[in-house]
């Protein structure tokens, strides 16, 4: 089975592009959603996500994820010591996942792709590309937060023309380029390379 990764930065439209490829039968696995199940459920991480941020970092058993953003988008530090923590036994899940699917191909869905070395365990990248002015008026209505907020958080990711060009395939999700064409088309190639 072919393991490919799915990126982009921040508002590009990761997520609605995976829709698309779910409604064709791909498994996506959605890394930042695992990421929030494991920092809630695993006892070792939450303490050590404690250990790092304080007893504020959890509201009962869920994340406060308000009081994590304030304090890691403003310490480049204290991201790169959360990013270390929580991207090994992201990797791993994601590992024993692809491993369970049977499909022609399997997707993982995830914005640092690059950033935490996991494109080395994947077959295939996929780059979801959109214009910066997409990408902060998408992060601002979704997320509720301001555009200096959005644009602190870019200023944390790889830029995008880097992060594109280590892709083998890119969508162009710029309101110009119609998503479902695009993916149909490459879930053609994918199914070739099986």
């Amino acid at each position: 089975m072919l393991k490919v990764g799915i990126t982009g930065g921040i508002g590009s439209g990761k997520s609605t592009v995976c829709q698309v490829f779910e409604t064709l039968g791909i498994p996506v696995l959605y890394a930042d959603g695992i990421a929030k199940m494991l920092m809630e459920q695993d006892p070792q991480l939450r303490a050590q996500i404690i250990a790092l941020l304080g007893a504020d970092a959890y509201k009962g058993n869920k994340l406060n994820r308000a009081y994590i953003s304030q304090i890691v988008f403003a310490d480049s530090e204290r991201l790169h010591q959360l990013n270390a923590l929580t991207h090994p036994p992201v990797i791993a899940y994601g590992e024993a996942w692809l491993q369970q699917q049977k499909s022609a191909y399997a997707l993982k869905e995830a914005a640092l792709f690059f950033e935490s070395g996991s494109d080395k365990n994947v077959d295939l990248m996929i780059g979801v590309s959109a214009p910066l002015h997409l990408r902060i008026q998408r992060s601002m209505q979704r997320e509720d937060i301001s555009e200096q907020a959005v644009q602190e958080r870019i200023a944390k990711q790889m830029e995008e023309p880097e992060k594109m060009s280590r892709c083998d395939y890119l969508i162009y999700n710029d309101d110009a380029h119609s998503i479902i064409e695009q993916v149909l088309e490459l879930h053609q190639v994918l199914l070739q390379k099986e």
